[in-house]
């Protein structure tokens, strides 16, 4: 463990190498993947009867909202591009393709009842074709984009999502469970919730500051465990594929070793990252004490006859626990955390949290304002995972960086080397990390950023009728380290160019997680 922390300490200070000289490698069966979301990157927002989902009418409404006025009407047009987004995967010679199913291109209504097989076509077409070029295809069914049909409905906050979104995970489950083996039923609860029901960042803009975000995680989090369930009870014992959740897991540490500041960020990891992890992971189930304990309490003080925060009961405490078979671990930046500053509105998530971020001042900054470099956060939360949960299989299913557009894009590379570098310190300490995806595989639409915030391996001409790709500098460090399978600092291409090489890996589709 000791050189493990003073290789940390490289990591963070930024020098090159390992204090200890060692030479790690990544193990043979360790996987590499690239990833995007189909709001995103497909465009065809409306094409062969795909109905509007929540971010379609979100920043159809509100279009001052995107930074450089670019939504996902068009965005990368993977709608159409399809086929050279595969060719790039090829390119990086990756393992995996993590992307998402538009709920709303499939089933325009939300409703099983009127099935768009054009929208199914679109992943009949891409599935095929990774599956040719021995490419898993990494399924995400829900990435922020429920249909608007089921928001005028109340969306997560409706009690009956659960069932809309079993429903919807069935159908899809049918159509592709012999030929999927890697399922995500929903990406980031948390942001779903806290930014789309409990502060109106994202879509669908609501502003339910006291409910309104629970009740959505109650509901997201048993419509993720019946989706599950019904997976294991139709499918896994024919199919033996693996279905696991993505949540967003950054790593919050206290500013200084005070004791108010200790606490604060323990009450930061339970609010941000335990409400999704303990119900499914922990020993006992459910929400996490901590978070139950302060809402409980500050509802009464506020006159509510029940707490803002909704009972699990027995049954559904036992049907969401162990409804996974892996962790999908999204992870960008670490914060350092104290007591808030300032007075929240009350009654509201901020003010039961009760806490304020900041970021070293030192760190790497990345074009978002949010995102900065401190690849140890990852080894902390690594280890923080594997020392409070069950046994707890990691896949990082989001890792990447924010630049403005230009093929040189040394500080995402650096970026990469830190936090893979972090990663395998993790797994030489005990954390069980079976694999790595790259945010994005492409430049993207970042919500309401916009096209102002480029993450991609590739760049993408927004300009261009084509929505030409050309390959970064990220883009052939990433594919080296695929290839050798160690982070090397000195290693740099001769050129910006990159072939497809020849790919003989033999797929072999049943994983053991």
């Amino acid at each position: 463990m000791r050189v493990a922390i003073l290789c940390l300490l490289n990591l963070l200070i930024g020098s090159d190498g390992w204090s200890d000289h060692r030479k790690r490698k990544f193990p043979t069966n360790f996987l590499f993947g690239a990833a995007t979301s189909a709001y995103q990157v497909e465009g065809g927002w409306n094409a062969d009867g795909k109905g509007e989902s929540i971010w379609d009418k979100f920043l159809h409404d509100n279009p001052d909202l995107v930074a450089d006025g670019r939504n996902g009407d068009v965005a990368s047009d993977s709608y159409h591009q399809w086929r050279r987004d595969v060719e790039m995967l090829r390119e990086l010679g990756v393992d995996f393709y993590r992307f998402s199913i538009s709920w709303s291109r499939v089933l325009p209504t939300g409703f099983e009842n009127e099935i768009n097989e054009a929208g199914f076509k679109y992943y009949d077409n891409l599935i095929d074709e990774l599956l040719k070029h021995e490419i898993q295809p990494m399924v995400t069914l829900y990435h922020f984009e429920l249909p608007q049909p089921l928001q005028e409905l109340g969306g997560w906050t409706n009690p009956l999502s659960v069932t809309w979104f079993e429903n919807y995970a069935k159908l899809v489950f049918r159509r592709y469970a012999d030929k999927v083996k890697f399922w995500i039923t929903i990406n980031q609860p948390n942001t779903v919730c806290m930014e789309g029901y409990a502060s109106g960042i994202m879509a669908p803009g609501l502003n339910s500051k006291d409910v309104g975000g629970y009740e959505c995680a109650k509901n997201v989090l048993l419509a993720h465990a019946k989706a599950y369930r019904a997976y294991q009870t139709e499918f896994k014992k024919k199919y033996e594929g693996n279905v696991g959740i993505s949540i967003a897991v950054n790593w919050f540490e206290a500013l200084s070793n005070t004791t108010e500041n200790n606490e604060a960020a323990e009450r930061a990891r339970a609010f941000e990252f335990g409400l999704y992890l303990d119900p499914i992971w922990s020993k006992k189930g459910d929400f996490p004490d901590l978070v139950k304990k302060i809402v409980d309490k500050k509802s009464t003080e506020q006159g509510f006859k029940t707490s803002r925060l909704p009972k699990l009961t027995a049954a559904e405490v036992k049907l969401i626990k162990g409804s996974a078979d892996f962790l999908g671990m999204n992870h960008y930046t670490t914060f350092q955390v104290q007591p808030s500053q300032t007075q929240f509105e009350a009654p509201s998530v901020e003010d039961d949290r009760n806490t304020e971020y900041t970021q070293g001042p030192a760190w790497r900054a990345a074009k978002s304002p949010w995102l900065k470099s401190a690849p140890y956060g990852l080894y902390k939360a690594c280890l923080h995972l594997n020392l409070n949960y069950d046994y707890l299989p990691i896949i990082i299913t989001e890792h990447g960086w924010s630049s403005d557009p230009g093929l040189e894009d040394q500080d995402r590379v650096d970026n990469m080397r830190g936090y893979l570098g972090a990663l395998l310190l993790a797994m030489e300490d005990g954390t069980e990390v079976k694999g790595y995806t790259a945010w994005s595989l492409m430049d993207n639409v970042e919500w309401i950023a916009g096209t102002s915030e480029r993450f991609g391996l590739y760049e993408v001409d927004f300009e261009s009728e084509q929505k030409t790709r050309t390959a970064r500098l990220s883009a052939l460090v990433y594919k080296h380290i695929i290839e050798s399978r160690e982070v090397e600092d000195a290693w740099r291409p001769s050129n910006l160019k990159i072939a497809i090489t020849k790919n003989d890996k033999k797929n072999n589709y049943r994983v053991e997680l």
